[in-house]
């Protein structure tokens, strides 16, 4: 137990043992305990939170020998949208779907609901518990009692009553239960926008690489066209004498090679397309996507410096509230070691004649307080305690180890790009080179300079340098995409619902925004 916690402690015993006037009746006893209770109500054992230290890199090593900056604050990602910064429509209609149909992000705004209901359910143990009954029962006693004035009597009763009892909160237990819900709600709001961002990200990342395969088909089905134009020369050529039978099955086998390529790519588009109707909570049956070229570029999105990261990714917020909400339960284990004090009263009327039963004779109470606590569990307690504590110790680690994982994949992805931007240059300057070793080679063929072969060599190289930068190009999309959600999308950690929009669930009746 901290200092602190000692202290508040030392000042709870103080305020119980106070001397006190001896009470004259039922009802003064009982007003004061509950004045008592109040003074006692502001006793909160177990430690208090604090957040834990992580070690942050001042900058990002992957950032060195870029020509990229450091974010500044007119920078940051547009909240939510971030989608926009590829300047695609088609790209921007689908996404705006994900928050309202992915059922993913549903079942987590759903976990989110439960959890801030959790937040309710724990504040109603700040107040008492009101019951209120009614019963007619009717008796008839044994004649073979003897010393009974009732003996073989048959007897009515009628009551009604209301108990009303609460437990004052002595040692902060209900508002440990109530911090650690609060957090923990928390938690849930943030692991709502991680879904949601994830799903948002899958979105971009199928949705480009859809693209890049109608890029790659568009290529192909232009190189079909050359490949039949050269199967056609070929053939002329043959009729001619001029070229051999094998010239014209090397053609013939270069044009059927490319087109089962060409179907092939078929598959992987429609896959794809599937992937991205199951992400907008559309039946892939129901859905199709127009064929188009890629067009959008992949785009640096402002990284900010490492520290700013673990407020700007939500499963950092979620494992951070973890962190608070286990501390929370800490402080409950902590007030099981201290007796509670329970505030009971009860009234009501009772009769045995219904004629007399709503009158002032009928009338009934109880009042008086209940002072309970264990003495001797074997440890049990104590075991509770250091399980919390141990819970706590976890939730710190994994705190830790995702921000450790967050690091790591902003840099895995601006290394990706840098690299990638360096593989795109390369593969460009291989593409030209192709094509004019292809145009040489074509012109020597037509020539008569050299067989087929030749031709054939040139145009499997120019293709595959050409499906090379195309495939490149889907990487450096793909990675452009994994940065932007390795630096959560532009959300930030004020976007957490606040103890008011816990408290008041009509304030903020679903985690995240919804996006233009």
């Amino acid at each position: 137990m901290s200092a602190r916690s000692r202290a508040r402690v030392a000042a709870c015993a103080a305020t119980a043992t106070a001397p006190r006037e001896p009470s004259r009746s039922a009802l003064r006893a009982s007003a004061f305990a509950m004045i008592a209770a109040s003074l006692l109500a502001a006793c909160t054992v177990g430690p208090d939170y604090v957040k834990p230290v992580t070690v942050t890199p001042a900058t990002y090593r992957e950032l060195d020998g870029t020509g990229w900056k450091p974010a500044q604050p007119a920078d940051a990602l547009a909240r939510g949208a971030w989608w926009h910064i590829y300047g695609d429509p088609s790209l921007d209609g689908l996404e705006q779907r994900v928050a309202s149909a992915n059922q993913d992000v549903q079942a987590a705004e759903a976990r989110f609901r439960a959890a801030r209901a959790s937040v309710a359910q724990y504040r109603s143990q700040y107040f008492p518990v009101v019951s209120a009954g009614a019963s007619f029962t009717r008796t008839r006693t044994s004649e073979n009692v003897l010393h009974k004035s009732t003996a073989g009597l048959s007897l009515n009763d009628y009551l009604v009553q209301a108990d009303a009892s609460w437990e004052p909160d002595l040692w902060g237990r209900v508002s440990r239960s109530v911090e650690s819900a609060k957090a923990g709600a928390q938690a849930s709001a943030a692991d709502v926008e991680a879904a949601l961002l994830s799903m948002q990200a899958e979105l971009a990342t199928d949705y480009f690489e859809l693209r890049g395969i109608d890029q790659e088909r568009q290529l192909l089905d232009d190189t079909l066209h050359a490949y039949q134009q050269a199967l056609e020369l070929t053939q002329h050529r043959y009729a001619g004498g001029i070229a051999t039978d094998a010239d014209v099955a090397q053609a013939q086998t270069q044009l059927k090679t490319t087109q089962a390529q060409a179907l092939d790519l078929g598959v992987q588009r429609a896959q794809l397309e599937h992937a991205i109707a199951i992400l907008i909570g559309q039946p892939p049956s129901t859905f199709t996507l127009p064929v188009a070229p890629l067009v959008a570029v992949p785009v640096v999105a402002a990284t900010g410096v490492p520290s700013a990261l673990l407020e700007r990714r939500p499963d950092i917020a979620a494992a951070e509230r973890q962190v608070a909400a286990m501390n929370a339960q800490v402080g409950v284990a902590t007030a099981a070691f201290f007796p509670s004090l329970v505030l009971a009263v009860t009234g009501g009327l009772e009769a045995t004649n219904y004629s007399q039963w709503l009158l002032a004779p009928s009338r009934l109470w109880s009042l008086g307080p209940t002072l309970a606590g264990t003495l001797l569990d074997f440890g049990g307690r104590a075991a509770v305690k250091e399980q919390a504590r141990a819970h706590y110790d976890e939730s710190v680690a994994q705190y830790r180890q995702t921000v450790l994982n967050a690091f790591g994949q902003v840099e895995d992805n601006l290394a990706a790009l840098r690299v990638l931007e360096q593989e795109a240059a390369a593969q460009d300057d291989a593409v030209a080179a192709a094509r004019r070793a292809l145009a040489v080679v074509s012109d020597r063929y037509k020539n008569g300079a050299i067989t087929y072969l030749d031709v054939v060599v040139a145009q499997t190289t120019t293709l595959t340098n050409e499906r090379n930068a195309v495939a490149i190009a889907r990487r450096r999309m793909a990675a452009s995409v994994a940065l932007v959600k390795a630096l959560g999308g532009g959300w930030d950690a004020s976007a957490l619902p606040t103890d008011e929009a816990l408290v008041h669930p009509s304030a903020a009746s679903a985690p995240f925004s919804a996006y233009p």
